[in-house]
């Protein structure tokens, strides 16, 4: 009985240990998980040497700031900034992120922590449900204010000639409409719209009743700034069906932003307007934010700070995303 007894406590003691092991094992994933989300930049894997130079941070150093406004859709605002904006005079210019279906910008720290470290004045708001672009317009008019509050640390800082905006998937719908539907739309100058939801799959959601109906659809014909729309060859964004079609047969899935529609997007843009489509390969719906942020952030500094080595990346006879590996499908409309 005795040695019976021992090797149940063996046992016992066996199996606390394993519980354990397995308890601290689940720990250290979720904390580096949470390490590899606050700097995905480490662990990205960019082909070209500008997608790798602007997937690092940049060279500022940087803070951030939240503002209560008591509004029951933006609630919050989170700015990130170049610090130096504290004490200089420096101007720099902005660019709103818009968030995807549940998306608040209190979780995307680590993607603005990342733009503001190039020199960008980053906001978002705590909007779950962007798409029409009316939470965008009010963030807008809201820094904008700030600008010119001189009880702001924002005061006079804001490039206001320079104003760009980023959207993801329902964000992509709220981004384009925040240009081409509001009144403050003309102060943007450049757009970059992520996995953007397809007019199909918008067609399906403006049937349904309650929070989710109504206000999907976004017309890019009405773009007039350059735009840089991408997505991810994954099942999500990709599905398997290669047209707008809304009668599908058993298997078929439209995806949330399927190559028809980015080509869709990218003919309906005028021909005046310089646009970039591309592809992330082996990249589904959720990757496409932190995946296309080096490209993201080459379009932004080309654009709003006149970097022309960020611009190869998309123009001249070797533009770097129509070699790059991890891109595909890419198109480019360069004005004459």
């Amino acid at each position: 009985m005795k040695i019976a007894g021992k090797i149940m406590k063996s046992i016992l003691i066996g199996v606390a240990a394993l519980i354990a092991l397995i308890i601290i094992g689940v720990i250290l994933l979720v904390i580096f998980a949470g390490y590899k989300n606050e700097n995905y930049w480490k662990f990205a894997s960019p082909k070209g040497a500008i997608e790798e130079k602007y997937t690092a941070l940049g060279e500022y150093e940087v803070s951030s700031v939240q503002f209560d406004v008591g509004d029951d859709v933006c609630k919050t605002y989170s700015v990130w900034y170049p610090k130096e904006l504290e004490s200089g005079t420096k101007t720099y210019p902005l660019v709103l992120m818009v968030n995807g279906t549940g998306a608040k910008a209190s979780a995307s720290s680590a993607g603005f922590r990342h733009l503001a470290s190039w020199g960008f004045i980053v906001v978002g708001n705590e909007d779950e449900n962007t798409r029409t672009g009316a939470s965008a317009a009010t963030t807008l008019d809201y820094m904008l204010a700030l600008n010119e509050d001189s009880q702001s640390v924002f005061y006079g800082h804001i490039d206001t000639e320079n104003i760009g905006i980023a959207g993801h998937s329902q964000g992509g719908v709220g981004a384009i409409n925040a240009v081409t539907q509001h009144e403050n739309g003309n102060k943007y100058k450049a757009i970059c719209a992520q996995s953007t939801t397809s007019s199909a799959v918008a067609y399906a959601l403006n049937l349904l009743d309650g929070e989710l109906g109504g206000g999907w659809n976004c017309d890019t014909a009405t773009l007039s700034i350059p735009a840089f729309m991408v997505a991810g060859t994954g099942n999500a964004d990709a599905g398997n069906v290669e047209e707008n079609r809304l009668e599908l047969a058993e298997g078929e899935t439209q995806g949330i932003c399927p190559l028809w529609w980015l080509r869709a997007c990218y003919d309906a843009m005028p021909d005046s307007v310089p646009t970039v489509i591309g592809r992330l390969v082996g990249k589904d719906h959720g990757d496409i934010p932190h995946s296309a942020d080096g490209y993201m952030t080459a379009w932004f500094m080309y654009w709003l700070q006149g970097d022309e080595e960020a611009g190869k990346a998309f123009f001249g006879e070797n533009a770097e995303i129509k070699t790059n590996e991890n891109w595909q499908d890419v198109t480019v409309n360069i004005p004459q």
